[in-house]
C-alpha cells in the first residue's frame, strides 16, 4: 500500500469511532438431521462439495460419474461407505434417496435435472444454472408439479465477507443500496488446460456469475432496467477466452459497476464495496479466500472479525439452505427461481459484450455462444 492509500485509509475513519461489530448469521445454518444425499457427476470441484458435506455431517450415501474410478477415488477420501454407480438412472430409482447434488456442466447437467424432478428428488444444481431461460423455467415449473425443491449452488452467497455484507443490508444497517462496486484482478489463466478454456465467456459467464449473483441479492427486489458490459483479451494471457471485462447495471436510483481482470499474475486484489442511504459496508484482500470487512455508519465504524472461507463453507451454505427449506416446506433463498433473475442480468452483460450495445436484462432469453 502507497503512502498515498494509507493516509486516505486513517482519513477515512478518523472521525469516526470504533464500534462493536453486529452480530449477524452470516455462516451457514447447521443442520441437525440430514436426509440422504447423492452426488450425481465428481469432477474437480467435486472435492469442494464433499469436504463441506463431510465437516458438515451430511448423510452422503451415493456418489454417480461415467467414470467409475473417479468417484471410488471420492469414496475412499470422503464416505468410505457410500455405494458408487456409473449410472444416475440407478440413483434416481433408489427410495432411499431424497436429495440429489447434480455437477456436470450445463449441457449434461440439462436432462438429469429433468430426471431428478421426475423422479421426485430435491435438487441442487451447479451453477451456472442453464443456457436458456426457457428450460430453466419449465424445470421451476416442474419441481411445483412434483412438489419438490430446486436450488442453485451459488456458493458465494455464504462467502464469509458476501454473507455478512447479506445480513447487514437485510438488517437495514446501511439503508437501501445505490451503489455496488466490485473489482477483482486475478490469474485465471490456469483454465488453459482444462474444459473451461473452451467456454467463450469463461470471465463474464462461468465466473462473473457469482458477482451478477451476489449483485442481485444486495439490491434485492430492485428490477435492473439495463447493462451494458465488454470483454477484451489481454496481451500476455495464456487462457483462448477474452480475460478482461466489465459490466454497469443500471437502476433507478442507483447502480453497480464490476470490474474484472483475469490477467493479474502479480499484486492480486478483491474488492466489493456497497454505499446505502445510511452507510457503506466494504471489503477487500487479495483472493476470494482472504478478505477484511469494514461497516461504517453514523454510528461510527466496525471491523468484524469472520471466521471460514467461500471454499469450502460456501458450498456448506448452498446445500444448508436447501436442506433447511425442505425441512420447512418453503422455498429456498436460492432458487431456482430466484437464480434466474441473475441469469438474466448475465446473459444480457454476455449479449451486451458482444453486441457493445446496453441490453435491457430479461431480453435475452439463451446465452450467447453456446
Amino acid at each position: 500500500m502507497s503512502d498515498d492509500e494509507d493516509t486516505y485509509g486513517i482519513a477515512e475513519i478518523a472521525d469516526l469511532e470504533e464500534i462493536a461489530p453486529p452480530d449477524l448469521p452470516y455462516k451457514p445454518t447447521p443442520i441437525d438431521d440430514s436426509p440422504p444425499i447423492a452426488l450425481i457427476g465428481t469432477g474437480g470441484i467435486a472435492e469442494q462439495h464433499l469436504t463441506a458435506y463431510r465437516d458438515a455431517g451430511y448423510d452422503v450415501r451415493v456418489l454417480c460419474n461415467r467414470t467409475r474410478e473417479r468417484a471410488e477415488e471420492y469414496r475412499e477420501a470422503f464416505y468410505p461407505d457410500a455405494d458408487v454407480t456409473t449410472d444416475y438412472h440407478e440413483v434416481l430409482e433408489r427410495d432411499d434417496i431424497a436429495v440429489v447434488d447434480v455437477l456436470p456442466h450445463p449441457a449434461d447437467r440439462a436432462p438429469i435435472l429433468e430426471d431428478a424432478l421426475e423422479a421426485g428428488k430435491h435438487v441442487l444444481s451447479q451453477k451456472p444454472f442453464v443456457v436458456d431461460l426457457e428450460f430453466g423455467e419449465r424445470l421451476v415449473e416442474l419441481a411445483d408439479e412434483r412438489g419438490v425443491r430446486l436450488a442453485v449452488n451459488q456458493n458465494g452467497r455464504w462467502a464469509p465477507h458476501w454473507s455478512y455484507i447479506r445480513h447487514t443490508i437485510a438488517e437495514g444497517l446501511i439503508g437501501d443500496p445505490h451503489g455496488i462496486h466490485c473489482s477483482v484482478d486475478w490469474d485465471h489463466n490456469w483454465i488453459a488446460d482444462t474444459e473451461i478454456n473452451e467456454i467463450d465467456h469463461a470471465v463474464l459467464y462461468d465466473f462473473a456469475v457469482h458477482w451478477f449473483d451476489i449483485v442481485t441479492c444486495f439490491m434485492g427486489e430492485a428490477e435492473p432496467t439495463r447493462v451494458y458490459a465488454s470483454y477484451e483479451p489481454s496481451p500476455t494471457q495464456q487462457a483462448d477466452p477474452p480475460l478482461l471485462g466489465q459490466a454497469v447495471i443500471e437502476y433507478e436510483n442507483a447502480q453497480a459497476t464490476l470490474s474484472f481482470d483475469a490477467d493479474t499474475p502479480v499484486g492480486p486484489e478483491d474488492r466489493t464495496t456497497v454505499v446505502g442511504t445510511r452507510g457503506t459496508i466494504r471489503s477487500e484482500g487479495p483472493d476470494l479466500e482472504q478478505q477484511s470487512v469494514r461497516l461504517y455508519t453514523e454510528e461510527g465504524y466496525a471491523e468484524p472479525d469472520l471466521e471460514g472461507t467461500w471454499f469450502p463453507d460456501g458450498f456448506h451454505g448452498a446445500m444448508a439452505e436447501l436442506l433447511s427449506a425442505i425441512e420447512e416446506d418453503r422455498e429456498p433463498s436460492n432458487s431456482a427461481r430466484n437464480n434466474l433473475r441473475t441469469l438474466e442480468l448475465c446473459y444480457a452483460a454476455v449479449a451486451s459484450a458482444e453486441d457493445h450495445e446496453p441490453v435491457v436484462p430479461g431480453s435475452v432469453r439463451q446465452l450467447r455462444g453456446t
